[in-house]
């Protein structure tokens, strides 16, 4: 039978420069420990199970929810960026546990309608605290999830929220939040998150896009990251089916890449000479990262989905469709807050009216937010 420092004991075969569950900074409110789970073991679970997780399943990664089943979702993608991480973090001999919470919460904060949703709400709440998803997550991590007796949120480890705030890739810029510091470098489990997440929507982007017809694969042709995998996978199975050669490629760059990111890192953390969690805060370079020769090779790849993908006029349609939504909402609530729910108007007694309606916002699904859209501007629709 393991025990909880029966796990923790066996964390001590990990890197002396992973971050060990024993040494947690803990959490805001004191809890016993868990008899059978480590301290993050136990933030995975209680994350799993919040109201935010579940709302995941219906919101937008590229494709808003109703243009079709086939496409990622938050949920999704959220699950993928767990997978990947936790296999660079094995490979390091990193805290498993500790990727698999942090990867799984680094997304709850997103809000309905994908980044167009985020941007609309930022440029909203420009004047009355701002909004970005990364402190939103921390906000419903510790504040909105409404779950145990004797403290609000789910109460997560200091190394879990930390995870949350300091997330960082091309589309998402940290903003500290007290305790946090802004100056410390971020775990290596956080770094491994990180990148998880641009591997993920970088190559599942791409095959959403081409299922969804946006991108013709013909158009790949001159994206050498491309280009040279489908060569080989051709060169092996010359007579493969369409589908199952788009399938073929995307896993094997994201093989390479994860493979890579693997490789570079180790080479990072012994040129930095990192023996200690210490050594990593202190290292203001990040540790976890593609070699320079891949990063020259994603950075085409990333131009195309912009150009092919991102900027395609039905996607930024869609984009600009949601923005309206987001915002016209939020104007009817924040005119006339009776109109929100009971338990939403409760919390007016102690927070500010714009970020109660940003929250409930935030907190929508497509979904819900496209229902809520139909009662309020559609005539006859039913309230």
């Amino acid at each position: 039978m393991l025990r909880r420092k029966d796990l923790e004991k066996k964390e001590e075969f990990l890197a002396p420069y992973a971050q060990r569950s024993k040494l947690s900074r803990g959490r805001c409110y004191k809890e016993e420990e868990h008899d059978y789970r480590s301290c993050y073991q136990r933030d995975r679970d209680r994350i799993i199970y919040s109201t935010a997780f579940r709302r995941l399943e219906y919101k937008t990664q590229v494709f808003v929810n109703h243009e079709g089943d086939y496409y990622r979702t938050r949920l999704t993608h959220t699950l993928e960026v767990s997978q990947i991480a936790k296999s660079i973090a094995r490979a390091l001999r990193l805290n498993e546990d500790l990727v698999e919470a942090i990867a799984l919460a680094h997304d709850l904060g997103h809000t309905p309608f994908g980044h167009a949703g985020e941007d609309a709400l930022h440029e909203i709440m420009a004047d009355y605290g701002g909004f970005d998803h990364n402190s939103q997550g921390l906000r419903v991590v510790d504040y909105l999830e409404e779950r145990y007796p004797d403290f609000p949120g789910l109460n997560l480890t200091y190394e879990v929220r930390e995870g949350i705030i300091k997330h960082s890739t091309p589309f998402d810029r940290p903003r500290m939040a007290i305790p946090f510091e802004s100056t410390q470098s971020p775990l290596l489990e956080v770094q491994v998150v990180d990148i998880a997440d641009e591997v993920a929507y970088d190559n599942h982007d791409l095959d959403d896009g081409i299922a969804s017809g946006l991108i013709k694969p013909g158009a790949l042709k001159n994206v050498a990251l491309w280009a040279n995998v489908e060569r080989a996978v051709l060169k092996r199975y010359p007579a493969i089916k369409d589908e199952v050669r788009k399938c073929q490629i995307i896993r094997t760059l994201i093989n390479n890449q994860v493979t890579d990111v693997i490789n570079q890192s180790d080479i990072n953390i012994k040129r930095f000479r990192i023996r200690k969690v210490a050594d990593v805060t202190k290292t203001p370079e990040r540790i976890v990262t593609p070699s320079r020769s891949m990063g020259c090779l994603r950075r085409p790849m990333r131009d195309f989905l912009m150009k092919e993908l991102y900027h395609h006029y039905r996607v930024v349609r869609m984009s600009n469709k949601a923005q309206r939504f987001i915002t016209s909402l939020f104007k009817v609530y924040a005119d006339q807050t009776e109109q929100l729910p009971p338990t939403t108007q409760g919390r007016l007694k102690h927070d500010e009216k714009y970020r109660v309606v940003c929250d409930y916002i935030a907190g929508m699904t497509d979904r819900y937010a496209l229902d809520e859209y139909k009662k309020f501007f559609e005539p006859y629709e039913r309230v």
